[in-house]
């Protein structure tokens, strides 16, 4: 007897590690997942670049094509996956999905960091829809959780790693005693590492993926002009072996604090000294993990691997699930900007807060003369800014007449922060660029 359930197709734009984990994994469990979703699922065609070349996942010729627009446009399809990566082929592709009224399942945070607003305004417009789980933290259901499961709460913080690649050298770093530079060599070797290196590296990916969830959290688009971006070129084995004495562990982290008071929002992503104490402190190699701090709920955490082919593959197939249902008529959660006039009245656009605002503890390293009254000099300029210290560490450096100086301020802020390192570089006592890592200052 032939099966009642709607058939809905699917159709794949980018055909990469990714697309071929999903089609691969659709495939082995469809009859599972058509028994759940009450549907039968068709994997109809995916776009390639090139038709003839070799894929681990064997696919029929007549379902591949390099014309990865007439998916957008067919009307056949009622699931499109954008797994092309970048942003400019992406972006033509999703918007003309959407005015086709068709359901987007992506994992490309890049492209919804650039343009979510644009994205979103045109899905609403035409009918269509945009899911996302797989942008943020990989298989961790972290969107679902702040979307549906911790609808309830306002956010005060949320904070998490979200690189697998910089969690893999940090800890590496940590674990080995190997440089920075030798890492990153290796990094590359593996193929852990974007061909723009940059992404990774510098911060970038993290504050993508920073932008998404503040988006959920607080509907709001924070661009990456308008938070501290900072990345991990910088540190050192001094800086692991400081942070080891003094009870931290070194993470690039994800930080987004709101004021719950006065709805003031702040993001940034910069390496942080994170407490040993800390469930985040322990979590190493290509590990991703989120904590959400909720007024409800209190203190949640996600923990999972954040990249890979199966992680990022589980979180689209759970969007095409939830598409899925959405085609048979079960309501979708809104998003932030969905809500209209009466989210606004309960929870009102927040303004971003300035550098002055945003307060934590700071770690200062810097190569310095050693001479006398040079720390005095030094503690001088913090003092003329209102930063007082907590902890003061010196080391002499032998045969060189310098002394590295590890500083540890009490609670200060950012703009107060930034003009002492300018005056600081300035000074003749200080011989090296001054280096600054944040203190996680965070409670479970």
């Amino acid at each position: 007897m032939k099966s009642q359930h709607p058939k809905i197709k699917i159709g794949f734009a980018g055909f990469g590690t990714v697309g071929q984990g999903v089609w691969k994994h659709l495939k082995r469990d469809r009859k599972r997942l058509e028994k759940r979703l009450g549907v039968r699922l068709e994997l109809a065609v995916a776009s390639v670049r090139d038709l003839d070349r070799a894929r681990p996942v064997k696919v029929p010729e007549d379902r591949l094509t390099t014309d990865f627009m007439a998916i957008a446009r067919n009307p056949e399809l009622q699931i499109v996956c954008e797994l092309m990566g970048g942003t400019t082929a992406a972006r033509k592709f999703t918007l003309e999905a959407l005015r086709a009224g068709k359901i987007v399942v992506s994992a490309n945070k890049a492209l919804l960091c650039e343009y979510g607003e644009e994205i979103f305004t045109t899905a609403r417009e035409h009918g269509g829809h945009f899911f996302f789980e797989a942008s943020t933290a990989g298989g961790i259901p972290i969107i679902k959780a702040l979307r549906e499961g911790l609808v309830a709460n306002r956010f005060s913080l949320i904070y998490g790693i979200l690189n697998g690649t910089c969690n893999y050298i940090l800890s590496r770093m940590e674990n080995e005693g190997l440089s920075f530079p030798d890492l990153l060599q290796q990094a590359r070797d593996l193929g852990y590492v974007e061909a723009d290196e940059s992404l990774d590296i510098d911060g970038v990916d993290t504050a993508h993926k920073a932008a998404i969830l503040s988006y959920l959290a607080h509907g709001r688009w924070v661009s990456m002009k308008e938070m501290l971006v900072e990345g991990i070129r910088g540190i050192t084995q001094e800086d692991i072996q400081q942070a080891r004495e003094l009870g931290y562990r070194i993470k690039l982290l994800a930080v987004i604090t709101r004021n719950l008071k006065n709805g003031k929002l702040f993001v940034r992503v910069h390496p942080t000294l994170v407490p040993q104490r800390l469930v985040m402190a322990g979590l190493a190699a290509a590990y991703n993990g989120v904590c959400v701090q909720g007024d409800v709920v209190g203190t949640t955490f996600y923990i999972g691997h954040g990249a890979g082919q199966d992680a990022t593959a589980s979180a689209v197939i759970s969007d095409i699930a939830d598409a899925c249902l959405l085609l048979k008529g079960s309501v979708h959660p809104l998003l932030p900007d969905e809500t209209g006039p009466l989210h606004e009245e309960y929870s009102p656009p927040c303004d971003l807060a300035t550098l002055e605002e945003v307060k934590t503890r700071y770690y200062l390293r810097l190569r310095v003369k050693d001479a006398p009254g040079v720390l005095a000099t030094i503690t001088g300029i913090l003092a003329a800014q209102g930063i007082s210290l907590a902890t003061v560490r010196q080391r002499e450096i032998s045969d060189t007449k310098q002394a590295s100086l590890i500083l540890i301020t009490h609670l200060s802020n950012e703009k107060a922060m930034a003009e002492t390192l300018q005056l600081l570089g300035k000074a003749k006592e200080v011989l090296r660029k001054p280096y600054l890592l944040r203190i996680a200052d965070f409670e479970e």
